[in-house]
């Protein structure tokens, strides 16, 4: 998926036009325009607040092979990985049980 598909992916999932995008950005509409077509690269500055807008990392954003992580798992994922091994290990035991059972429910949903 390009820059262009995932932005026109993300304001539609919003219901929003273009126009409605470019304000929520400070930008033109013909600038969201040569974005989503593929024609135009936004500034970094300018990705950050499209990225921002939509609770997306940049990474996001602008990775073609495209993890769909929000900001939130983002950041859940950095603090784990400050953790020390003996309280990561217990964490993961937490969440894998957690997960057990959640498929568990599932299974009889």
């Amino acid at each position: 998926m390009t820059l262009g598909d995932r932005i026109t992916e993300l304001r539609k999932q919003k219901d929003w036009s273009q126009t409605e995008l470019a304000k929520n950005i400070d930008a033109s509409r013909e600038a969201i325009s040569k974005y989503e077509r593929n024609e135009a690269v936004p500034s970094v500055e300018t990705a950050k607040k499209i990225a921002d807008t939509f609770n997306v990392t940049l990474d996001y954003l602008m990775d073609e092979a495209g993890s769909s992580f929000d900001k939130q798992t983002v950041n859940r994922i950095k603090s784990i990985e400050q953790l020390n091994p003996e309280d990561k290990s217990h964490l993961f035991a937490v969440l894998d049980a957690f997960l057990r059972d959640v498929k568990t429910k599932q299974a009889y949903l």
